[in-house]
């Protein structure tokens, strides 16, 4: 068996992992990063950037539609077509050229990499499945990176009709009849741009409102731009399952039952740490509810074993990732690093899209706040009196 050592072991390249991979290297920490699949993680492979690029083809694609009929600046257009398969092959190149790009930034801090599904067999060795066969690295420090996956319901399980975002940011074709399960950015985000595409879309929220996580008074707007689109929005509604024929997500309102059709069913109610299959449950590590629990300096229970990203709890988020991968490659190398997470901005890319940081009015209690519209045009409002809103406010 081929050994290795290093100074500091990360297992997963995704924005944590090499990002800490590069930073630890960039200062002298020799350094090994791990990844069974591609460099990049969710955010590059599945998630951030595909989303992206899929919202800003919609977003061209629904710009083209205003210019296939009657319009103020004289401009005539035939009605634009969508080839979601060739915009499928558009977005792949993207995600291909900036996950090459992170394997070449790894390689220019001289950062070593290893190809291969990696299990731990303490807190300062790991063995690596890779083609050519399995590596044993022995390592000072470990980081823990390994993301999350798209949490999955038992009554609506990964298969055929029902898809998580994953396979959403793979479809082919636009679907007929689109219901989401979860009104959270993930499944508005999707759900916007396939509206814009031409799909039908039905969302289905177990709360009150959507989007729950930000200040009400920005979702306000996303709530009427859905509208406009079109899109059927359920709210204090639960799933329940699909239809006997499998055509129908059937729901439960608080007026009595609900029956959507749907060929696609998008699930979208959470993201679960990766925490099993890779032997860290033999470390017995001090756990947070479902998270690995770690302090200012991302550090673990077990000295020598630090985690950072999806795995250390909410929000799940990219750049949180990053900001905890320089945190534990700065400690590491004996710079004064620790981790502040008071102000973690958190962006939804939906139409419009919002922007939240810091804490929300009602989670500090007697908090002032204050409104300041930033609108484009004067009209009357509701009341009568004469004010600047734009076309989203309500």
């Amino acid at each position: 068996m081929k050994t290795k050592t290093c100074a500091l072991l990360i297992i997963g390249a995704g924005p944590g992992g090499y990002v800490c991979g590069i930073r630890a290297a960039q200062l002298g920490v020799d350094t090994i990063v791990v990844e069974g699949d591609k460099p990049g993680g969710t955010c590059l492979n599945v998630g951030c950037i595909p989303s992206k690029a899929l919202i800003h083809a919609a977003d061209e694609f629904a710009k083209a539609q205003t210019f296939s009929g009657k319009n103020d600046l004289g401009i005539s257009t035939t009605a634009p077509k969508i080839d979601l398969a060739k915009t499928m092959a558009w977005k792949d190149s993207i995600v291909k050229r900036l996950t090459g790009g992170v394997s070449s930034l790894l390689k220019k801090a001289k950062a070593r990499t290893v190809s291969g599904q990696a299990r731990i067999l303490d807190g300062k060795t790991v063995e690596v499945s890779t083609r050519k066969g399995p590596v044993r690295i022995a390592c000072q420090n470990m980081v823990i990176a390994t993301g999350s996956g798209p949490f999955e319901l038992p009554f609506l399980p990964f298969g055929g009709s029902v898809i998580s975002s994953t396979e959403a940011l793979d479809l082919q074709d636009v679907p007929q009849n689109l219901a989401i399960v979860g009104g959270g950015y993930i499944g508005l985000e999707i759900g916007t741009a396939m509206a814009k595409l031409g799909a039908s879309v039905t969302v289905v929220e177990a709360a009150d409102r959507i989007l729950p996580q930000y200040d009400p008074e920005l979702t306000k707007p996303v709530m009427a731009q859905l509208k406009a689109l079109g899109i059927t929005v359920h709210l204090s509604t639960t799933a329940k399952g699909m239809s006997k024929n499998g055509s129908a997500l059937l729901a439960d309102t608080e007026s009595g039952a609900l029956e959507i059709p749907a060929d696609t069913v998008l699930v979208t109610v959470g993201r679960s740490p990766k925490l099993q299959g890779f032997g860290l449950e033999d470390l017995n590590l001090t756990m947070s509810g479902s998270f690995i629990a770690v302090d200012t300096h991302c550090a673990t229970s077990m000295r020598g074993v630090f985690a950072i990203g999806d795995v250390t709890g909410d929000p799940m988020l990219a750049h949180r990732a990053m900001a905890q991968g320089v945190i534990v490659a700065e400690h590491i190398a004996g710079l004064p690093s620790v981790w502040d997470k008071r102000a973690m901005p958190a962006v939804c890319f939906t139409d419009p899209e919002i922007v939240a940081v810091g804490a929300l009015p009602d989670e500090i209690d007697g908090t002032k706040t204050a409104l300041f519209p930033f609108c484009s045009e004067w009209s009357l409002h509701d009341d009568g009196t004469q004010r600047w809103f734009c076309s989203y406010c309500v």
